[in-house]
């Protein structure tokens, strides 16, 4: 069961919607390497137990991810991954780029920077990098 593995967290209060959150959460994991083809995602049940959301969200989610190409639905089996997204460069805790991300990111803490500091710097240096266009 792959609730140790992904953990919804719902923002209520975001302005993303809930089905949106999940089908974001999934890719990220998929990018991450914690997801990767063949491991089945939690079932609906789990979700809605997990989170408190309606099922018709969560299904509604998984149905995106399978028109997006990157899930697919087994009849009585559940969810299952079908797609990578992650790359050597950011997959796993140990991959180079991730490594030089959390050496930043304890700079930037020890330089007294809150996470909204961070964020900010983080979106103008990726907007610089890259454009509106480029980015799906």
């Amino acid at each position: 069961m792959l609730t140790d593995v992904i953990e919804f967290r719902i923002d209520r209060r975001s302005g993303v919607s809930t089905y949106m959150q999940i089908v974001q959460q999934v890719k990220q994991a998929m990018r991450l390497g914690l997801l990767n083809p063949g491991d089945r995602l939690p079932t609906a049940r789990e979700v809605v137990e997990a989170t408190a959301v309606n099922p018709n969200t969560v299904l509604k989610s998984y149905r995106e991810l399978e028109r997006e190409g990157l899930v697919e639905g087994r009849r009585g089996l559940g969810t299952f991954v079908t797609k990578a997204l992650s790359s050597d460069a950011t997959a796993g805790d140990d991959a180079p780029l991730r490594r030089e991300l959390a050496g930043w990111m304890g700079r930037a803490r020890e330089d007294g920077l809150v996470v909204e500091d961070v964020d900010a710097l983080y979106f103008a240096v990726r907007d610089e990098h890259y454009p509106t266009e480029e980015r799906s």
